[in-house]
């Protein structure tokens, strides 16, 4: 029998029984909400992606969906220290569009990257980690110099192994470690002057979405059309997109790039 939306309600009102949380149904949009009562902060769940994942998983679907949900509420009550956790504060690269308040409305704290991107800054937690707000800095007496000093160093402290393919005599190396930090890499900047030095064409870089960062030494006309192809497809199965435009690396400078079929970026 066909799972409808309100055996999937009373299936998450189960889920989500807490006395300190509140649960509502909005039978028209079809959006679930979980809430906590004080504060009324809270996550949506759009019921029809849940019963599609449930139809495919089962209750495996479902723990996950629970787990993920109350982690993100535990985050939102949690008051959060940065002095002492400066081994655990990273960039994260998100697309020019990307909220620059809170749902609370406060403002996060972030410095342009470049036109397509921004530099936001993720205490990790562990499981997940929490946006850092401008409140946060306030509060702590921090700067956004010593923020941007301490992500920047911690960035390049992690591992690169990039798994490298060719195509059409072009060199693609992808950096896909799911830590959370993959296109952080690109701020990386140690990493990118070495690549840079041993490429033979022109380097390009992409960050489609938040879990990858690809390198491309484009040595043909037709390496700037797998990686515009490559981008994209990256870009519409990312969990966090970011963009579908790729950068030409050169002197420690990223600019993005149109890719026209068979031809050499115009800038």
């Amino acid at each position: 029998m066909k799972m409808t939306s309100i055996k999937m309600k009373r299936k998450l009102d189960e889920l989500f029984a807490r006395d300190d949380w509140r649960v509502s149904f909005n039978r028209d949009k079809d959006v679930y909400r979980v809430e906590w009562k004080d504060s009324k902060q809270g996550v949506k769940i759009n019921i029809p992606n849940v019963i599609a994942k449930y139809e495919r998983r089962g209750d495996i679907a479902l723990e996950e969906l629970q787990f993920h949900v109350s982690e993100s509420l535990k985050m939102m009550n949690e008051e959060h220290q940065l002095e002492g956790k400066e081994k655990h504060i990273y960039p994260v690269i998100r697309a020019t569009s990307f909220p620059k308040k809170t749902k609370a409305g406060i403002s996060l704290a972030y410095t342009e990257h470049t036109a397509e991107t921004n530099i936001y800054y993720a205490l990790d937690l562990g499981t997940t980690y929490q946006l850092i707000d401008e409140k946060m800095l306030n509060e702590q007496g921090w700067s956004y110099e010593r923020l941007k000093e301490i992500s920047l160093f911690n960035i390049r402290s992690l591992d690169i192994n990039p798994k490298k393919d060719i195509v059409a005599e072009n060199d693609f190396y992808f950096i896909a470690t799911q830590d959370g930090y993959d296109a952080s890499r690109i701020l990386n900047e140690a990493f990118l002057e070495e690549m840079k030095a041993n490429a033979v064409g022109e380097v390009l870089v992409a960050v489609p979405h938040q879990d990858v960062l690809i390198i491309a030494d484009v040595k043909n006309k037709m390496g700037y059309d797998i990686l515009a192809q490559m981008t994209m497809k990256f870009f519409a199965e990312g969990r966090v997109p970011i963009t579908s435009l790729p950068f030409a690396y050169d002197e420690r400078h990223l600019e993005p790039v149109f890719i026209l079929a068979k031809n050499k970026p115009e800038q």
